[in-house]
């Protein structure tokens, strides 16, 4: 998925059909809009109709915030940045993930798109609730919370400066994921599981590009 130039404008052209097109893009508040209703309500129903107590909540929405980091980290690593001679194999690479590190200022592409967002995260519900049955209701939330920070960091990420001088490592771990070595640095929401599997930047070995920086925040011009 290696690129010998990384467009610092534009985006990609994903399908021929305008309409499919058009639903290959989402702003991210249309997807906080989608599913913050849906984390309220299932946390409210298990309190109110399920009667869980409020403690067993917190734990194991924490729980399902945790494991989408495991899961995220493994989904970029080994599907988004997945390895094929296949050409329908590349194709969908590209159409998942590839388009972003060709194109990583295409701000509307950051988030899944609400179509096929809303049948893969259905399809994970259906599948936990085979396996954990109503405790589902106060896992899944936490996983697609975590999703929507995902979300929302590795915006931030391309779009600003890290806000605060302690977060700096974690920005540039991503920024050298896209400019150094794309089979380093799969963390997006968080760094721990780079540092569990050896896939971490050594970032005092790394020295700083800041051009590169530059050339990777939205609205910067080269």
């Amino acid at each position: 998925m290696y690129f010998e130039k990384i467009h610092n404008k534009g985006q990609a052209r994903l399908f021929k059909s305008g309409f499919l097109e058009a639903l290959t893009k989402a702003h991210p508040l249309l997807i906080w809009c989608m599913y913050l209703p849906v984390i309220a309500y299932m946390l409210y129903y298990s309190h109110i109709r399920l009667e869980y107590a409020t403690l067993k909540i917190v734990l194991v929405f924490l729980g399902g915030l945790f494991v989408w980091s495991f899961f995220e980290y493994l989904a970029h690593r080994f599907l988004f940045h997945w390895q094929t001679e296949n050409k329908t194999g590349k194709k969908i690479v590209y159409i998942f993930h590839g388009n972003h590190h060709h194109y990583p200022r295409d701000t509307t592409r950051l988030f899944m798109p609400p179509l096929p967002s809303l049948i893969i995260s259905g399809s994970i519900f259906g599948l936990m609730y085979l396996i954990m049955g109503q405790n589902a209701f106060i896992f899944f939330p936490g996983f697609l919370f975590g999703y929507l920070l995902y979300g929302s960091i590795h915006y931030a990420i391309h779009a600003w400066n890290p806000p605060f001088k302690w977060m700096k490592p974690h920005w540039r771990n991503h920024h050298l994921h896209h400019y150094k070595d794309e089979h380093m640095g799969y963390g997006v929401s968080s760094t721990l599981w780079d540092h569990v599997f050896g896939t971490m930047f050594d970032l005092k070995q790394e020295k700083e590009d800041k051009e590169k920086v530059k050339e990777l925040m939205y609205g910067k011009e080269k």
